[in-house]
């Protein structure tokens, strides 16, 4: 198990000290695991009506981060997974509330049921009236269980936000409490998981789930979901659950929602905001109308990584609740949906190709460029091997795209070489992202002049392309043999060149020593300590593997040495 703690025993009290100390809106209660809002009056009667939740830790932000002007007024936080004492629930209710009352909103979970349920009822006993809302939005179980029976998940921090905000405009308790009803009992929610997480106590993963395997309908406790079903893409997976989510809420979804793509725990916001797309794209086709949506870390399950999906019902009041102001750090400050499709154009003149006829090369050229795209293609798993042990891993996706630009160039551009080098060097401008884009561009741009005077270049014409192609790799980028670079396979392969054509060798001669050349520089790159890009930050954790850019050039020059 590797985790960033101190001990797997003082992950709760270490983390609420630690929120406490990044937050001035927030303080302790002495003696129990409870967060507070540090602006709570003194005199009970002072009050107004406090907002507890709480349960397990491991779900952070829930339920600590939503401490808060607008939000909540305490959190109870039990260990791990496991729900906080009925003595520490008391004592939230006791620090946060007086006679206007206390609204506990609790996961239906047996445990947390049982806990905050006689919590209330001691409270009551000590002249605090205490109603307790139970969220059980998970849909997943809806032909398991009754709706009574569910678990609570995400949904649960929507109840905190209306609920937070209702009682924030000074409404009683059971007015606050009617929002936080309304709101529980509308919501539905279901979860995937793409793997487990570790409880720190345990040391090991909660379940074992295969690499192509996914589990739906989970809850927030690390355990299994209802259904185990084959990995697929985010829209396969976003239309599963929102199937479910559909059978469940039947004509409601066709009106106005409210939409919470949230993260378990180890899911990188560029996947929730992909399923984030697909679930207003997917929604939209099924006729619901989403007015606000929130996406991210709301309440996750400790690393796990996944993905739930919440629908919310919503109407005026129930909207303005939601997107009442709040002082809570973690909460997004805007839930409203954009424009779907939305874009401007940049005003640029369009890129025109000289009208020029077919010369003797253009079937030539042409023929060259398809070998070079379906060696770069073919090259793509293994260079993104490569780039993944020394680099960023993208090199071979890189490559890949600029195959698949090369071969929809126009006809025109294989009308004369200088034009072929220059259309492609805008070409490969746009569709290589990173340092290779500019370096093949700008290689291209200054290879085309040599060859710009004649349609068929000579000898030397070529000679002088290749030169001043590789020069300029070197130029802007400043690498030099022996860096761990690309220049370590194009430069041999240049000199390679040179003696053949000294020795009076052909083009075809020359162009075969050189793919030879560079293979054998590429393979020296394994050899080397990279000085310059990413590779340089790894030091001599890089030796061994080929660099990425200099393998790549192998491939194309032996493609072209081919055609």
């Amino acid at each position: 198990m590797k985790k960033l703690i101190n001990s797997p025993r003082r992950v709760v009290p270490d983390l609420l000290a630690a929120m406490v100390a990044q937050d001035p809106s927030l303080c302790l209660l002495e003696g129990e695991n409870v967060l507070l809002r540090a602006d709570i009056p003194e005199d009970p009667a002072d009050r107004a009506v406090a907002l507890i939740s709480g349960g397990g830790s491991g779900h952070e932000p829930a339920h600590g981060g939503y401490v808060g002007k607008g939000m909540l007024s305490a959190a109870v936080a039990g260990d791990v997974f496991t729900s906080p004492s009925v003595d520490a629930i008391l004592s939230a209710i006791l620090a946060s509330a007086g006679p206007a009352g206390a609204l506990l909103i609790v996961k239906n979970y047996t445990g947390d049921r049982l806990n905050f349920s006689l919590a209330a009822e001691l409270a009551a006993a000590e002249g605090i009236p205490c109603e307790v809302v139970f969220v059980a939005d998970d849909a997943a179980l809806r032909d398991l269980v009754s709706r009574d029976r569910r678990r609570g998940l995400a949904g649960t921090v929507l109840v905190h936000k209306a609920a937070g905000a209702a009682a924030e405009a000074g409404l009683s308790l059971s007015e606050v409490a009617a929002v936080a009803r309304g709101v529980a009992d509308d919501l539905v929610t279901m979860g995937v998981g793409l793997g487990a997480c570790i409880v720190p106590t345990a040391g090991q993963p909660s379940f074992e789930l295969g690499d192509e395997e996914v589990e739906y309908g989970l809850g927030i406790h690390g355990e299994k979901g209802v259904e185990r079903g084959p990995m697929a893409d985010a829209a396969t997976v976003t239309r599963r659950i929102l199937d479910t989510l559909e059978a469940e809420m039947g004509a409601a979804l066709k009106g106005p929602l409210g939409l919470m793509v949230n993260g378990l725990g180890a899911t990188p916001p560029m996947e929730l905001g992909i399923v984030a797309g697909e679930a207003l794209a997917q929604l939209k086709q099924r006729g619901a109308d989403v007015q606000l949506i929130w996406t991210g870390n709301f309440m996750t399950a400790l690393e796990m990584p996944g993905a739930s999906i919440t629908l919310l019902p919503l109407d005026a009041e129930r909207r303005k609740w939601l997107e009442a102001p709040t002082g809570v750090r973690v909460w997004p400050s805007s839930a409203t949906v954009g424009m779907a499709g939305r874009s401007v154009q940049l005003p640029r003149p369009a890129e025109t190709i000289p009208e020029i006829a077919p010369g003797p090369l253009t079937p030539v050229l042409k023929a060259a460029v398809e070998r070079v795209a379906a060696a770069l293609i073919a090259a793509e798993p293994h260079l993104t091997d490569l780039d993944s042990k020394a680099g960023d891993g993208d090199l071979g996706a890189s490559m890949f795209r600029a195959a698949e630009a090369i071969r929809a160039l126009p006809e025109a551009a294989y009308n004369h070489p200088a034009q072929l080098f220059v259309t492609m060097a805008a070409t490969l401008r746009r569709a290589i992202a990173g340092s290779s884009g500019p370096f093949y561009a700008t290689a291209l741009m200054r290879a085309a002049r040599p060859l710009e005077k004649e349609e068929v270049p000579s000898a030397e014409a070529w000679d002088a392309a290749f030169a001043a192609g590789v020069a300029a790799v070197s130029a802007i980028g400043g690498a030099q043999p022996g860096d761990r670079t690309m220049v370590d396979a194009l430069d041999p392969a240049l000199k390679a060149w040179g003696e053949q054509r000294a020795a009076n060798a052909s083009l075809q001669e020359a162009l075969a020593a050189a793919a030879k050349a560079a293979k054998s520089g590429a393979d020296a790159t394994a050899r080397m300590t990279p000085k310059l890009g990413r590779a340089s930050y790894l030091g001599a954790r890089a030796v061994g593997t080929n660099d990425g850019g200099a393998e790549a050039v192998a491939y194309w020059l032996a493609a072209l040495a081919k055609a």
